[in-house]
């Protein structure tokens, strides 16, 4: 295979791991690289149920979707999106209603260009390249304003992102921004790693990732991810691990829960 494949974009460094291909590797995507797969693979290796985790993680997000949809909410913001695979958000929401709006936010240009591509021809759907560290570049983009009515209620995504936000780059400030920029009504559909119940595991983990991918990994306790949600009302059943969060079967539980370290919650701005 060749080094660097024909849809890798320009200047993509296909030799050092990437936070959204990694994640698309273990959801059995096809958008990363050797590097990629190699830091993916030494993670399974400490932690195998990660492939099961992801594809855990991207289930809950369809459930949360459906609901928002379901609620009524037209436009959502997806921050930290990756790199697209199968039910995707502007398809979930879309199916609801057609006029769903929906953006997507990431700095990977192999998720940006792959998601150019799947978006050109859906008016109502749009991908920006920002970062979730500059909230307000990302509210003040044109192509979030020409999409998101920020006077309506939103569906704001934040999907295992906030987790490569260290402490010192203050994401409790970081949501606070978010937050203020949404009007009553909105939602905020959230999931974050977790070292509650495996810290020896979830901090092997940390250690292998941090040592090869440049988005630095940090992984926090139930408390500190609660606090995520201030300003805003936890739907039942709370913060719960992403499998338990209303799963549409008894059947999609599994029996070791602490095997699943994605805590996950949706909560509505009162």
């Amino acid at each position: 295979m060749a080094d660097r494949p024909d849809w890798a974009p320009p200047g993509v460094d296909t030799k050092r791991a990437n936070v959204a291909r990694v994640y698309d590797y273990w959801l059995g995507g096809t958008h990363n690289f050797l590097a990629d797969q190699d830091v993916g693979r030494a993670i399974c290796a400490i932690e195998p149920n990660m492939r099961v985790i992801a594809q855990t993680n991207r289930a809950f997000l369809g459930r949360a979707v459906r609901l928002l949809a379901a609620a009524g909410i037209s436009q959502f913001l997806d921050i930290g999106s990756g790199i697209p695979t199968q039910g995707n958000v502007h398809e979930i929401a879309q199916q609801a209603n057609p006029d769903a709006r929906v953006v997507y936010v990431d700095v990977d240009p192999v998720a940006i260009a792959h998601s150019t591509t799947i978006l050109a021809a859906n008016q109502n759907a749009a991908v920006v390249d920002a970062d979730l560290r500059e909230p307000e570049k990302i509210l003040a983009h044109p192509s979030v304003r020409a999409l998101i009515d920020f006077s309506q209620p939103v569906g704001l995504l934040l999907m295992v992102v906030l987790h490569f936000v260290a402490d010192e780059e203050n994401p409790g400030k970081v949501m606070a921004t978010l937050r203020e920029a949404l009007a009553p009504g909105s939602y905020l559909v959230l999931a974050h790693a977790t070292h509650e119940h495996k810290p020896q595991a979830a901090h092997a983990t940390e250690e292998v990732y941090n040592r090869s991918v440049a988005t630095k990994l940090h992984l926090r306790s139930r408390s500190e991810i609660e606090r995520l949600f201030d300003g805003f009302q936890l739907l039942e059943p709370g913060l719960v691990y992403s499998p338990l969060w209303r799963p549409d079967s008894p059947g999609d539980v599994p029996a070791d829960l602490t095997a699943f370290g994605t805590l996950a919650g949706v909560a509505r701005k009162a």
